[in-house]
């Protein structure tokens, strides 16, 4: 049978796009670098919302791309035939520029013609309106849909849907390909109409779905299957977003004045149609895992008993080497808690599978292998995202261990939630270890309780967060972090023009401007502040990787600066730009964070002023164009 494998998919996607004017740009890291509001990039469309909504995109009105994507509430689907936490988004995108005849016509053209899905087996779904806001059924979307079915010799009629249970209790009668559904197929980032504020944008979009027509119903899901349904009979592909309407008033909406496209494919599911696979892991990204697996463990991935595990470190794997290849590492906090988890659930599944030779690190190559040409700067990191894992699998093992002897100090009965978040909080077992083990000795685990303590512990972490950012930022916004970014660059830059002397003695830092004390006794020359301002545009320029590592306090004041006589706790956070293409660090600081992730979005650098403050200390106003 004739199928293109992963890589070849996501070359195809971008040649067609490009083809057809659309500029190509590369996928934003996992870290999303301008909202604070998230820990993860989850979508394709996540980096883009600024032009969406009315940003010009340096790069034109269309782009495509393929960007990666983690979903920490994916963690616990693990184990199914279709999710995966890391994936890839094929998008592309229209600011303004082309609209639903070119957009539905290009993604079936590419589906049907460059990658030869069978057109018998593609089912579409189209907004069916909703009344009480004024927005009409979007028979436009369906118009062009029947037209293109059509030009395979396909007659497809259409079926009113509305709610995802109205269909399951429907079902699709035969010659059925366009479907109307409500608040399924209307998209803003506030949820359904009645839910977005004024000024909000968002529209009707239109979701692919693709048969595979040997996976049996599953009744569990409702009487009937539809393309809607979860039962895995059909697999959602991709989805366009028109985005044509603003919220003007409660239940009113208008047109905007420009009107956008917003394409997201998931890379993965679209080859899973392509090579008629209904299981993820199948795909060929996955084989050299699975056949190492079933090797070492002498078990075979179709074993019922099994084939949870085989997912779960195949999924787990690949997620936390793409996650510590930008720049996160295993923590209990924020993003690394994330890595943590994934590389922990791995140890264990591994264990299931009773493998005793070697570790988790041992399959970073092969992984890696598969995305040589599409990600070159993670597979550059192998060593580095190797020792991690290596590092995390070891220090696991031994909390395992400690752990299990708790764990049997306090299973003589039914288990409390303040005992089981303790196994959580400080020896590292994740609750479902807790559980799995509890239900071997026939016990129970209160859970709620559980999660009341886990939830009294993420209000403790989110406030200490906020705390961390007082030290001079006045808030966490996307100007505020790229400020508070340049100011190590800057503090690097008057280093090496003016000398070491050079410390820093207070910052400020607004969405408008910074402003830098630091240590220095003369009045800048106008060519020093010169020579300041082309090193650092040099650096963002250069486009250099911010990341950070906690260190003991003792150990990293040997290789980072730090400043105005601070008192640090005995592991400190150091943040390091670099390394260039010489491989040397521009600066390593001292500092609680939070920074953007790469210094190529930071802007021009221009300092506007400087001046004396008090005797010896000198200040800097300077803003990013």
């Amino acid at each position: 049978m004739w199928s293109m494998t992963l890589d070849e998919i996501r070359n195809s996607y971008l040649a067609f796009f490009k083809k057809h004017g659309h500029a190509i740009v590369p996928s934003a890291r996992l870290v999303p670098e301008n909202d604070p509001t998230t820990l993860f990039t989850g979508s394709g469309m996540q980096p883009m919302v600024p032009y969406l909504l009315g940003q010009t995109h340096p790069a034109g009105t269309r782009v495509a791309d393929s960007q990666k994507a983690f979903r920490s509430g994916d963690i616990d689907d693990i184990g199914d035939n279709r999710h995966t936490t890391f994936f890839e988004m094929l998008g592309n995108w229209s600011f303004g520029d082309y609209f639903k005849e070119e957009q539905l016509a290009w993604i079936f053209d590419f589906l049907i013609d460059e990658i030869k899905l069978d057109p018998k087996r593609l089912y579409v779904s189209v907004f069916a309106g909703d009344e009480k806001n004024g927005l009409e059924k979007d028979t436009e979307a369906a118009d062009i849909w029947r037209k293109l079915f059509k030009e395979k010799g396909i007659e497809a009629q259409d079926a009113f849907m509305d709610t995802e249970e109205a269909a399951a209790k429907r079902g699709i009668k035969e010659g059925e390909r366009i479907f109307y559904y409500g608040a399924k197929n209307w998209w803003s980032r506030a949820g359904v109409p009645e839910k977005m504020p004024i000024g909000e944008p968002g529209g009707p979009d239109a979701e692919m779905f693709y048969l595979f027509p040997n996976v049996v119903h599953d009744p569990r899901f409702g009487k009937h299957c539809h393309p809607n349904c979860d039962c895995g009979r059909y697999l959602e592909i991709g989805n366009s977003v028109f985005m044509q309407f603003v919220k003007v008033a409660d239940k009113k909406f208008e047109y905007l004045p420009k009107k956008n496209i917003d394409f997201g494919g998931g890379l993965e599911r679209i080859v899973m149609a392509a090579q008629d696979s209904n299981d993820i892991i199948r795909l060929d990204v996955f084989n050299d895992t699975i056949l190492f697996l079933e090797k070492a463990s002498g078990k075979s991935y179709d074993d019922p008993e099994y084939i949870k595990s085989f997912r779960v470190i195949a999924d787990h794997l690949r997620a936390s080497i793409f996650l510590i290849g930008d720049g996160v590492t295993p923590s209990n906090s924020d993003q690394g808690y994330f890595v943590r988890r994934l590389l922990r659930r791995s140890v264990r599944h591994w264990d299931k599978l009773g493998i005793t030779d070697g570790g988790l690190s041992t399959l970073v190559d092969s992984i890696l292998s598969y995305y040589t040409k599409s990600y070159p700067d993670t597979v550059a990191q192998s060593a580095h995202i190797k020792d991690e894992i290596k590092k995390e699998e070891e220090k696991f093992r031994k909390t395992l261990k400690d752990g299990l002897k708790q764990f049997e100090k306090i299973s003589k009965a039914d288990i409390s939630g303040p005992d089981a978040f303790t196994l959580f909080s400080s020896y590292g077992f994740p609750l479902e270890i807790t559980l799995e083990l509890a239900k071997e000795k026939g016990i129970t685990v209160d859970e709620n309780s559980f999660n009341e303590e886990l939830k009294k512990h993420q209000e403790l972490s989110r406030i200490g967060s906020e705390k961390k950012f007082k030290g001079g930022l006045g808030d966490t916004s996307e100007m505020s972090l790229k400020y508070h970014t340049a100011t190590h660059l800057l503090n690097a830059a008057l280093r090496q023009v003016l000398g070491t002397h050079v410390m820093q003695k207070g910052s400020n830092i607004t969405p408008e401007r910074l402003r830098f004390d630091f240590s220095h006794a003369e009045k800048m020359t106008d060519e020093q502040k010169k020579h300041v301002e082309d090193l650092v545009n040099g650096w963002i320029k250069a486009d250099l990787p911010m990341n950070f590592t906690e260190m003991p306090k003792a150990e990293a004041e040997k290789v980072a600066v730090h400043a105005f006589g601070d008192k640090y706790g005995d592991v400190v956070k150091v943040y390091s730009v670099g390394p260039d293409a010489s491989g040397n660090y521009i600066s390593r600081e001292f500092c609680g964070g939070p920074h953007v992730t790469h210094t190529g979005i930071l802007g021009n650098f221009k300092i506007q002023k400087e001046e004396a403050v008090s005797q010896g200390v000198r200040r800097i106003k300077a803003i990013l164009q």
